[in-house]
């Protein structure tokens, strides 16, 4: 981004349209580029005279300072100096209150000298080091950088559209990637809706009217934003601008601006600290629903909602969608409520920070509400999945045979479940007409007659579960206990098998 007074835009037509360069400016690229990379290991001052130079011979100085501006900020500069200035400031003013006061040139000297004996140094040091850590005295050390002229041509042009929407109210977004402009809207931090227009969807991305008072803050997200518009393949952009009190509309296409070899804006994974933390509390739960981040946008009549989360059940094809409401303004609370109404056909929860006081609503427009405070909690979710579980599980039951062959001589429930593609409860009630279930293992009866022998009362334990590991058995208490034995533990030093 540049900054506001380098702004360069035509307000022709009542529009608001940034003056891109062309490729007839590169030249004028490579020259600014020349000018710092001839300037390393010289003064501020230096550069600054020769690009001020450069503007004088340009069409458009506001150009040269753009193109300076985005140099500047890969540029480094250091103060270089025989003593530090600090030092070397605090010891001459000392010396000249001690001698008077400094009024001409001689007092001048004798402060100096006597600065420098303090300091162990030469009054010409001393002289040099007075002002050296002033910004215009600093030196100019590396200019190592990533651009050549046409990407700093290309760089120049996404800052210029990105400091024009500094002062945007609204802006919205086609773009072939919807999913990836949405996350980063949401990462962001910016209110959206979605609309379904005869061009494609649309994002709405409201602007700072919507919350409470106008704020550079929040313009600067427009322009954070764009890098990732920019990214895509194909995609169209309208802002309104609030241009000293006039609304105006700026107008972006594909082609106007790209990013020249870098990646869209990082922002942090999740949208919110509670987002965050309930992702990874219940990511830690051995649930049978896995948690999916910001799935497939859902249809609510002209527009579009796209959740925050959705839970998958793990042994079917069905999927509940989950929202968390923070706090937004009454205006975009009844703006998502509206949308939620418009939902047909979905599983969806809400969970709604509970100062928002929209719980009957929600419930109201037919999905499930769970208010929280500071963070969601996950009985609360948990409760409400298991509205939808027990109608799952007899679906998955039903889809079980009365009774189950396994080929395998030995193998398990959860191994069983795993193969049918269901909750283990849906095994459990099976019978297995060709082998004995002990405990959640299923062995088949001459399994069972030849671990026999190998087991013996007094042997350690671990002698038996080598015996038992051959077969594949790791439940060992449960087949001991049907060959009747059990384990006489002692102390720290292991157990042993003894008769019942």
């Amino acid at each position: 981004m540049l900054t506001k007074d380098l702004l360069r835009v035509s307000r022709a037509g009542g529009g608001y349209h940034p003056q891109f360069t062309d490729p007839d400016d590169e030249a004028l690229a490579a020259r600014v580029l020349g000018v710092y990379q001839g300037h390393v290991g010289k003064r501020r001052e230096e550069l600054e005279t020769a690009l001020t130079d450069l503007e004088r011979e340009a069409d458009d100085f506001k150009l040269v300072r753009g193109f300076a501006k985005l140099l500047e900020r890969e540029a480094t500069f250091e103060t270089r100096a025989p003593v530090a200035p600090v030092r070397a400031r605090t010891a001459a003013f000392e010396a000249a209150e001690a001698t008077g006061g400094v009024v001409t040139d001689a007092d001048r000297n004798a402060a100096l000298k006597q600065a420098a004996d303090r300091l162990g140094a030469e009054a010409a040091d001393i002289d040099a080091s007075l002002f050296a850590d002033r910004e215009i005295e600093q030196v100019l050390t590396d200019c190592d950088t990533r651009y050549d002229p046409e990407s700093l041509r290309e760089q120049y042009d996404l800052s210029l559209a990105q400091t024009a929407l500094f002062d945007a109210t609204e802006v919205r977004v086609r773009s072939s990637e919807p999913k990836a402009l949405v996350s980063a809207v949401k990462r962001l931090r910016l209110m959206y809706e979605i609309e379904r227009t005869d061009e494609g969807r649309e994002v709405i991305v409201t602007g700072p009217d919507a919350l409470f008072r106008r704020s550079r803050r929040y313009g600067t997200r427009f322009a954070r934003l764009l890098r990732t518009v920019a990214k895509a393949n194909e995609w169209h952009l309208e802002a309104t601008i609030d241009d000293r009190g006039t609304e105006r509309l700026l107008t972006l296409d594909t082609g106007d601006v790209s990013v020249p070899g870098t990646e869209p804006v990082a922002e942090p994974t999740f949208d919110s600290g509670v987002e965050s933390d309930f992702y990874a509390r219940f990511e830690s739960l051995d649930l049978d629903w896995n948690v999916v981040r910001e799935p497939e946008p859902l249809a609510a009549g002209e527009h579009v909602v796209i959740p925050d989360f959705a839970f998958d059940w793990k042994h079917s094809d069905f999927r509940v969608f989950f929202e968390i409401m923070g706090f937004w303004t009454p205006e975009y609370v009844d703006k998502k409520l509206s949308r939620f109404a418009d939902l047909e056909d979905v599983a969806f929860i809400v969970a709604y920070d509970e100062s928002l006081g929209v719980g009957e609503d929600i419930e109201a427009a037919g999905h499930r509400a769970i208010p929280y405070k500071r963070t969601v909690r996950l009985k609360d979710v948990r409760d409400a999945l298991r509205h939808y579980e027990g109608e799952l599980r007899a679906e998955s039951a039903d889809s079980v045979p009365d009774e189950l062959t396994p080929e395998a001589d030995v193998t398990t429930i959860a191994a069983l479940a795993d193969d049918y593609g269901v909750p283990e409860s849906a095994i459990e009630d099976a019978a297995f007409p060709d082998h004995e279930r002990v405990g959640r293992t299923l062995v088949r009866p001459a399994v069972v007659e030849d671990i026999t022998p190998g087991i013996e009362a007094g042997m350690d334990l671990s002698e038996a579960e080598a015996v038992l590991d051959e077969w594949g058995i790791d439940e060992t208490s449960a087949v001991l206990s049907r060959l009747g034995y059990r384990v006489e533990w002692e102390g720290l030093g292991g157990g042993t098998v003894r008769e019942k």
